[in-house]
C-alpha cells in the first residue's frame, strides 16, 4: 500500500540542497525522517510541499534566507581572547555559546558558535547556521511513510527503534 503523506505521519526524504546558482550545499548523505503535520520537525514550505505526495514522488522547493535559516546577522559574530580555548583549536570547530543579552537558562538562547578565524591572540566566533543568508534550492523524494506511534504524537517528533527516549 503506497501511503500518502498525511498529519501524524513519519515520512523519510532522500535529498540535496542547492544554492540559486546550482551550487551542492547539502548532499544529503542521510536521509532526513521527519514527523509530519506541523511539530516543526522541518521547515514548514518544505512540509507543505511534500503534504499528500506519495512514494517515489519529488518535490523543489526555492526558499528564501527568510524561509529556510534566515539573514546573516553580524551581530552573532564575536571576537574572544585566545586563552579561553584549548590548545589544538580548529578553524570549523564548534562550541555552544550564549549570545550577548541572552538568558544562560534559556535552552532557546544557545547557539553553536563556529571558529572562523584564529589569530595570535583572538579567535572568531560566527553563531549563525552556515547557511544564513542564502537562499536555497531543496530538492527531496519521498522514499517513506508510515502511521506515527502514539508517543511519536505525543512527543511531536520521531523515535528511533534502538533509542531510550528521556523525554
Amino acid at each position: 500500500m503506497n501511503m500518502q503523506v498525511a498529519k501524524n505521519t513519519v515520512v523519510t526524504l532522500d535529498y540535496s540542497v542547492t544554492d540559486f546558482e546550482g551550487e551542492l550545499v547539502d548532499a544529503g548523505q542521510e536521509p532526513l525522517v521527519y514527523l509530519h503535520g506541523g511539530y516543526d520537525d522541518i521547515f514548514p514550505m518544505i512540509e507543505e510541499a511534500v503534504h499528500g505526495k506519495r512514494i517515489g514522488e519529488s518535490v523543489v522547493v526555492r526558499m528564501q534566507p527568510d524561509d529556510a535559516f534566515g539573514e546573516y546577522d553580524a551581530t552573532l559574530v564575536q571576537l574572544e581572547p585566545r586563552s579561553q580555548f584549548p590548545d589544538e583549536l580548529q578553524v570549523g570547530m564548534q562550541f555552544e555559546g550564549i549570545p550577548e543579552g541572552g538568558d544562560e537558562d534559556d535552552d532557546e538562547d544557545v547557539l553553536i558558535y563556529r571558529v572562523t578565524e584564529i589569530a595570535a591572540d583572538k579567535v572568531v566566533l560566527d553563531g549563525n547556521h552556515p547557511l544564513a543568508g542564502m537562499a536555497l534550492i531543496f530538492t527531496c523524494t519521498v522514499t517513506a511513510v508510515r502511521p506515527a506511534t502514539a508517543d511519536e504524537i505525543r512527543h511531536g517528533h520521531t523515535h528511533d527503534d534502538d533509542q531510550d527516549d528521556e523525554d
